[in-house]
């Protein structure tokens, strides 16, 4: 049996977009299986919020502003529901901490419940407008889905966490990484980034899958 297919996926938790990929990102593992395989990383794009909002939102309403943008992308998307009162009193600081229990839970219980882990992140926020800005809401969200926070402190505690966080984070500005959510594949010589449909993700895959004589640059 050949070798699955990589394909990076960096994206950051508190991202709109990446909210609305995730059920691509469903679609396309029930349609590839085993050929490929899925390598979620994360990268820093809300990891300081409030400098985010004044630097690219203070002239365009702040975070009410940002809040009606989040909503007006989403709407399209009956898949990808979205809180009225999103980024309205809610407002997390940073989407670091999350990522951090997400980094601890794939250490301990593997990247495919890291992935449900992250999900379940996203949806908190986006449905439910949990602050996941706060380690102690992360946590309890974990425990909710049989992640033992336990285990996910001892990661935090003693680094190795924070460790795979920043090989995520640097290996998204080594791979110049532009933006959540984006996919890398087919050693680098592929990048999908932002609001790809599913199609297009389809094609690209099935693309490397059929052909893989011709992965190697022509150059």
């Amino acid at each position: 049996m050949s070798s699955p297919l990589i394909i990076d996926y960096y994206s950051d938790v508190l991202c709109v977009w990446a909210w609305i990929a995730q059920r691509r990102i469903t679609e396309i593992e029930e349609q590839w299986g085993d050929k490929i395989q899925l390598r979620h990383r994360y990268m820093n794009l809300f990891g300081d919020t409030s400098t985010r909002m004044q630097q690219q939102w203070a002239e365009r309403g702040g975070y009410e502003g940002f809040g009606q943008h989040v909503l007006e992308s989403a709407a399209p998307y009956d898949k990808a529901p979205v809180a009225d009162a999103i980024w309205q009193h809610v407002r997390p600081s940073t989407s670091a901490n999350a990522h951090l229990v997400v980094k601890a839970a794939s250490l301990a219980f593997g990247e495919a419940q890291s992935a449900v882990l992250a999900t379940e992140l996203r949806k908190a926020f986006f449905v439910d407008t949990v602050n996941i800005g706060e380690l102690p809401e992360v946590l309890k969200i974990a425990g909710k889905i049989d992640i033992d926070p336990a285990c996910l402190r001892t990661l935090l505690e003693n680094g190795e966490a924070m460790a795979a966080l920043m090989s995520d984070y640097k290996l998204a500005l080594d791979n110049n990484v532009k933006g959540s959510p984006t996919w890398i594949m087919n050693n680098g010589r592929q990048v999908l980034y932002g609001n790809v449909g599913y199609r297009i993700l389809h094609a690209n895959i099935e693309e490397i899958l059929n052909h893989p004589e011709q992965e190697a640059s022509w150059c």
